[in-house]
């Protein structure tokens, strides 16, 4: 078969005599491909990711003073934002406060990174086997959907008022969480994955580590964040229940509820719910950071 050695010169021809509206519409394609993996810049990005949250702060704020405005109970028993953000302001500007996040956030952050080990651990062994997972599936589950306060009782029992005994229930708050959340990343790995990986020779922690884990991290993320929500949870209620003299954000909250300071306690429980905002946001970075390692971060920008 014989080559055409003027294609090329044939192929620009027709690229030239093409019409305007034709060469218009692939410099178009060609704009939106050069533009699809573009970074929004740093500025842009952070206030796509503020205005969001700027704007719900803004209509829970008109929702709660109109709601104060119409008179559905009485200013003592329900303050409105002009009374409750002054008193919030007084309240995290002072040391006691911040004596009192540095015990809550030290108690959360050992309470969460035991729930991780022995979430981890536990997940690890269930989803690798199915006589585990026969036995211990569905009581994981079923721990998981257990109110937290209904182990204080028994922690009190067994480990007096005491830090361990707040511990001791933020662990099991959030430690199924953490379990559940890797047995589904592990049981959602592709197939073709794992055959993969068989055929590379990964066996044993090898083929863990290095391929079972990496695929299972946005479910692990997911139920990571579902064992910090347990978790945190669980501490408020712990440091409401047991009180063992030392100064926290739950006795804070306890007290002003016992003085009657519904400003006070009201700044308190605005302070706990910009905490969860805050560690939602470190998981959304997370999140996201893994999207874009592999790949799909371009569907959302």
């Amino acid at each position: 078969m014989a080559l055409d050695h003027d294609a090329p010169t044939a192929i620009r021809a027709q690229a030239e005599n093409a019409s305007p509206k034709i060469n218009r519409q692939l410099a178009g394609l060609d704009a939106l491909e050069l533009t699809v993996g573009t970074k929004k810049k740093p500025l842009v990005r952070i206030w796509s990711a503020l205005w969001p949250i700027l704007t719900a702060v803004t209509i829970a704020l008109v929702a709660w003073e109109l709601v104060v405005v119409s008179g559905w109970r009485e200013p003592w028993v329900l303050p409105g934002p002009r009374e409750v953000l002054p008193k919030f302001w007084e309240t995290v500007t002072t040391a006691t406060f911040w004596e009192a996040m540095g015990l809550t956030m030290k108690r959360a952050i050992i309470g969460f990174a035991l729930a991780v080990l022995i979430g981890g651990v536990v997940g690890a062994l269930v989803s690798q086997s199915w006589i585990l997972r026969r036995a211990f599936g569905s009581l994981i589950t079923g721990l998981q959907t257990m109110p937290s306060i209904a182990w204080f009782p028994l922690a009190i029992l067994l480990f007096k008022l005491s830090e361990s005994a707040i511990l001791f229930v933020v662990v099991l708050g959030a430690a199924p969480s953490i379990a559940n959340g890797l047995i589904a990343g592990v049981d959602y790995t592709p197939p073709i994955l794992l055959r993969a990986g068989k055929v590379m020779g990964l066996k044993g922690i090898a083929r863990y580590r290095h391929l079972v884990i990496p695929a299972s991290l946005p479910s692990f993320v997911a139920g990571l964040k579902q064992g910090w929500a347990f978790a945190w949870r669980s501490l408020m209620a712990g440091e409401l229940l047991v009180i063992i003299g030392k100064q926290s954000v739950g006795t804070l909250l306890h007290f002003t509820r016992e003085v009657s300071d519904t400003s006070g306690m009201i700044s308190i429980m605005i302070v706990i719910l910009i905490i969860g905002i805050a560690v939602d946001q470190l998981f959304g970075l997370v999140d996201r950071s893994i999207r874009s390692r592999w790949g799909l971060d371009g569907a959302s920008n």
